[in-house]
């Protein structure tokens, strides 16, 4: 498959890279410092299009494909990796639901506002008992007349307490046997305001700071039925697509933080001297920035190869699960890498390797752990 990107694509790439660069860029080591979230950047990103990346224009947004989507969180992640999440929860994880699943009113009520960037969404599936198993949830939503009656509790939840709309999962039926039980969860739109519904304070995190995650809690949360999204027990179909095109996303994400890395090393390796040279010219540090550089570029094939043939309408969950799990293991050993070129300074805050270390771990982790993508790719090459 030809990856040259078109006019559009380039032109995407171009944009997103002067915003990052000029407005990203210049706050991102102070707001990992401090963990603000970066109220600033939000309005700015939503002005570009990009909180509705792939949202057709009649429903608020840039009608982009997904190979802009990925390029669009690649070029933000290499400024700042939490600005890069914000923007990929809004776009995967919430819009597409609502844009794939929900209905008319829906999409006018909640995905609408969410891809123009007035307001925010996330995604609730984790909890603290219920990652890589969200089968074994305990969220419960009973029927009660007009409505849903929510209970219990979520865990890491990216935009939680800035987001307007909330994706949440619940078992709908108590009733099934233990392996079937994934038959029993649905979907639900909630939002913020509503009474009985809380969350925490944002979680104090390794990597992506600036990205606040927290808890929510539901106590006795009444749920209009209508905000029921798609039917009752397809809660685990829609998490599970939903998280096959937002390891897209995150696989962007990691290739962004991997391109990060090798641009500090070369620039590093270009202007510090031991032994009387450039260390540069030592083969040890070449070969170290080859394979950085080889890494950057499979992984980057490898997420437009996903988003390309989500693009064309073809089976990519195995694609996204090789590109996620491949471009996070990048991203990580680029950022050791980077650390170790820059030696001793590579471990203070001065210099912003540390950072990218951090915030790589997170992209071997959440949208389904590494070890999770392995198996969806042994099965898949099994057949």
């Amino acid at each position: 498959m030809d990856f040259k990107l078109t006019a559009d694509q380039e032109a995407i790439r171009a944009l997103v890279r002067e915003f990052a660069e000029k407005d990203v860029a210049p706050i991102a080591s102070k707001i990992d410092e401090t963990r603000r979230w970066p109220e600033e950047n939000i309005p700015k990103m939503a002005a570009l299009g990009l909180m509705g990346v792939n949202v057709p224009p009649e429903h608020g947004g840039a009608g982009a494909d997904m190979v802009s989507y990925a390029i669009v969180v690649e070029e933000l992640s290499r400024a700042c990796a939490s600005h890069g999440v914000i923007a990929s929860v809004n776009n995967s994880l919430s819009g597409w639901p609502l844009l794939t699943y929900g209905n008319a009113e829906q999409k006018r009520k909640y995905l609408e506002p969410m891809a123009r960037g007035e307001k925010l969404g996330a995604y609730a599936l984790s909890e603290p008992a219920a990652g890589s198993d969200p089968g074994s949830a305990t969220t419960i939503a009973t029927k009660k007349g007009g409505s849903y009656v929510l209970n219990g509790q979520k865990n890491f939840i990216t935009n939680g307490g800035h987001a307007k709309t909330y994706i949440v999962f619940a078992k709908t039926n108590l009733d099934l046997p233990f392996e079937q039980r994934h038959r029993g969860m649905s979907a639900f739109i909630l939002e913020a305001g509503t009474p009985g519904f809380t969350w925490s304070e944002p979680e104090h995190k390794m990597g992506i700071r600036a990205a606040h995650s927290t808890q929510l809690f539901f106590d006795n949360v009444e749920i209009p039925a209508e905000n029921l999204l798609g039917k009752e027990g397809d809660g685990f179909k829609i998490a599970m697509s939903t998280l096959d095109g937002g390891r897209i996303g995150i696989a962007a994400q990691a290739v962004g933080i991997a391109q990060a890395s090798l641009d500090a090393s070369v620039a590093y390796a270009n202007e510090r001297e031991q032994f009387g040279k450039k260390i540069r010219d030592f083969q040890a540090i070449q070969f170290k920035i080859a394979d950085m550089a080889m890494r950057v570029e499979a992984a980057r094939l490898l997420t437009y190869r996903a988003a390309a043939q989500k693009d064309a309408g073809q089976k990519y969950g195995p694609a996204a699960a090789m590109a996620k799990c491949f471009a996070g293991d990048a991203a990580m050993e680029n950022a050791l890498q980077a650390v170790q070129i820059h030696g001793g300074n590579g471990y203070t805050t001065d210099y912003p390797v540390e950072r990218y270390m951090r915030d790589a771990k997170i992209t071997q982790i959440y949208e389904g752990t590494n070890e999770v993508q392995r198996l969806v790719v042994a099965r898949e090459a099994l057949g």
